[in-house]
């Protein structure tokens, strides 16, 4: 039976080591095949065998493990990132309660204490313990719940390092107080719980920010419609709309689902969505996007798509997909999540043996460093590095009309050496125009239009379309249709027809040569001017005979130079493919900039050229549109479709531009370069961090309070390196 993928959404997560421990639990299901958690996104991805395994254990697995897990039913999107939403407001909430009361309390203490360093008085240190008590056992008592949590199922987490390090320091100062004498540390226990809150509170809102993309996206759907239904118009929720509803737009409004225009015209501004600044002019049988606003005209669409079919909710899922989704450079980070706190008790526990035994030093001169360690090596920065930077990537991905599918896509956009770009559609605009037509044999220029438009008229191919159109266009006295039967599209080389009683093969002069039909040197000479020119030259034979030539041309798209120049100032190595002969391709890819050029490729061979190029030692990326340029998107390392094109090229790629706009492929790169380096700053960073202050806090170089303070800071400082990334142009 099919693998099937079910969502989680998990609550008590709080570092790298939660993450390891979920991640292993689910793992360990019989019959789960995958298992993906991500910290900033509190979701887990399950791939599973329904056979073997079901949601309710995989459930009772996180439970076991000391987490909360519950499947993330799939409503609409709106209402469950406004649930998300609301219940990580109400924990900020209750984070901001615990953080304001420690703050309060914590000042005092660590004024007197510094005020009054020696020879306080007993009621003093009493004073100290009923204002550090409420920070312990109230504020703190977040740490003691999830440490419990993760003890009683024999693991360990941040929670616990935290409640071991504050609780050796507070019942030390307490048994101090009443009985052991000498100095007491209430205002290192309260400043630790007080540093950790406003750590995971400025976390809190900085992972807020990172994910706000996906409400953003949402925020764009109206939510109200005007349909006309019984001869009346009338007002009603966006989300009650069915397919084939008919909807007034007024000037000014957003469209509230897809759908075509059945009346009026106006412009509409796309640009929230595709990124394209200019809005697009739109007419009676023009497609329209939900979410888009109308500028001028007024019009009347007919809704084809509604709910979690229509693009919005597309891109959004495709945007939860990708946030949640982990890049391979994560592995490591995760490999030693797994076993941080286990070792970092062992450290605390050796530090405590060596000063105490080793060094001869008092009970208190070996705890401070034993809470140093304990408070300084929380994993909280190695857990966040890579997923914060992911969303903030992906999410201004998203605004600026690049999808990215997971976080695998984006690594493979940051290794990349070489691109292959289709030429037709993706280069040039995609809609080619006849610009020539040679008669031969006594034809006129009508007749062969006639008879080649006739057996292209069952062709889908740009092609045959504009000879198509353009017989309707230039030949409209001969234009009636002509009876056609058998026809056979030739991949990558033209049709075959019997058009009246007559065959008629269409195509390339390499098939003709095929085909064992001779063109004369008249048309010989005629076809080497045409391709001269930049023009994809189709011959046209009858009984086997040439009966002409027929030239299409294919317009360079406005920003393909551009495009072009950009890629080649990121290091890139720029490749055109197309079918057309080599003269026709070669002028193209100068008129653009392109040096290497692969011609006369059949759709079919594209794959085994990115796989050529592969072998080479190349890390390829394929950009395309159509569903032939699918295999050759699967084979590459990064597919990038380009948005005009097909469903299932676009469900090939890891990069989906909303977009036809060539200049979105650099922009995509660079922005996977950005985040890609993101995420190896902030991985440096939670390494660094750990390597050298664990050996400062070990070795009593480092304050306990000093510790919960640069604790605090590498997690805001790694989710705020990733929040540069909501700045990229």
């Amino acid at each position: 039976m099919a693998t099937e993928t079910r969502q989680f959404q998990i609550e008590g997560m709080v570092c790298a080591s939660c993450v390891a421990r979920v991640e292993g639990a689910l793992k360990r299901v019989p019959g789960v095949e995958t298992a993906e958690v991500n910290l900033a996104t509190e979701r887990a991805v399950v791939a599973y065998d329904p056979m073997q395994a079901d949601v309710a254990q995989m459930i009772e697995a996180v439970e076991i493990a000391g987490f909360t897990a519950s499947e993330a039913v799939e409503t609409q999107a709106q209402e469950r990132e406004e649930e998300h939403f609301r219940r990580k407001q109400a924990e900020l909430a209750l984070l901001r309660r615990r953080l304001i009361v420690s703050l309060a309390l914590s000042v005092p203490v660590v004024a007197v204490s510094m005020l009054w360093m020696h020879g306080r008085p007993f009621w003093v240190d009493v004073g100290l313990l009923l204002l550090t008590a409420p920070v312990q056992l109230w504020a703190g008592w977040i740490f003691y719940t999830g440490a419990w949590k993760t003890l009683r199922h024999g693991s360990a987490d941040m929670n616990v390092l935290v409640a071991l390090g504050t609780t050796v320091t507070f019942v030390y100062s307490a048994l101090a107080t009443f009985w052991l004498g000498g100095h007491v540390y209430y205002e290192t226990a309260a400043t630790i719980i007080t540093l950790i809150l406003l750590g995971r509170y400025l976390e809190g809102r900085a992972r807020g920010r990172a994910s706000d993309a996906i409400r953003r996206l949402l925020s764009l759907a109206p939510p109200t419609a005007r349909v006309q239904r019984n001869g009346e118009e009338i007002e009603i929720p966006a989300r009650d709309l069915r397919v084939g509803d008919l909807v007034a737009v007024r000037p000014g409004e957003r469209i509230a689902a897809d759908g075509v225009i059945v009346e009026g015209r106006s412009s509409v501004d796309e640009s929230m969505l595709t990124g394209e600044s200019l809005p697009v002019a739109k007419a009676e049988g023009d497609p329209v996007i939900g979410a888009t606003i109308n500028r001028t005209g007024a019009f009347v669409f007919r809704v084809t798509r509604v709910g979690a079919d229509t693009a919005l909710a597309q891109i959004v899922q495709m945007v939860e997909r990708a946030q949640g989704s982990k890049a391979p450079v994560q592995r490591l980070a995760d490999r030693v999540a797994a076993v941080f706190v286990p070792i970092v008790l062992l450290i605390s526990l050796g530090t405590f043996l060596v000063w105490k035994l080793v060094l001869g030093a008092l009970l208190t001169d070996a705890l401070m460093p034993v809470v140093a360690v304990l408070v300084i090596a929380c994993p909280c920065a190695l857990g966040l590095a890579t997923p914060t930077a992911i969303m903030a990537g992906t999410g201004r991905g998203a605004e600026l009309g690049i999808l990215i599918k997971d976080g695998a896509a984006l690594e493979h956009a940051g290794a990349l050496s070489a691109v292959l770009l289709d030429k037709t559609g993706t280069i040039t605009r995609g809609e080619p125009q006849v610009t020539d037509v040679v008669p031969l044999n006594g034809l006129s220029d009508g007749e062969l239009l006639r008879i080649a438009a006739a057996a292209e008229s069952g062709s889908e191919h740009p092609i045959g379309e504009a000879i198509v159109r353009a017989a309707r266009e230039r030949a409209p006295e001969v234009s009636a249709p002509l009876p056609v039967r058998h026809f056979e599209a030739l991949s990558g080389q033209g049709v075959f027809a019997e058009v009246g009683e007559r065959r008629v093969l269409i195509g390339t002069p390499r098939l003709m040569e095929e085909r064992r039909i001779a063109l004369s040197a008249q048309a010989q000479a005629a076809l080497e001017d045409l391709e001269a020119a930049g023009k994809t030259a189709m011959a046209v034979a009858v009984e086997n005979e040439a009966a002409g030539l027929i030239a299409v041309a294919d317009t360079v798209a406005p920003n393909s130079r551009e495009a072009v120049r950009q890629l080649q100032a990121l290091g890139l190595r720029v490749v055109m493919v197309t079918g057309d002969n080599r003269r026709t391709a070669e002028a193209i890819a100068r008129e653009v900039g392109i040096e290497t050029v692969e011609a006369q490729v059949l759709p079919g061979e594209k794959a085994a050229l990115v796989a050529r190029y592969q072998r080479e030692g190349h890390r390829v990326a394929m950009v395309g549109d159509g569903i032939n340029d699918a295999p050759a998107l699967a084979q590459a390392d990064l597919g990038i479709a380009i948005g005009s094109g097909t469903d299932i090229a676009i469900e090939t790629a890891g990069v989906t531009l909303l977009r036809s706009d060539l200049r979105g492929v650099p922009q995509a790169i660079a922005l996977a370069r950005a985040t890609l380096r993101t995420i190896r700053q902030n991985l440096f960073w939670a390494f660094l961090y750990n390597v050298v202050m664990i050996p400062m806090a070990a070795a009593g170089r480092l304050d306990p309070m000093l510790a919960a303070a640069a604790m605090a800071l590498s997690s805001v400082s790694v989710v705020s390196n990733s929040l540069r990334l909501k700045r990229f142009r």
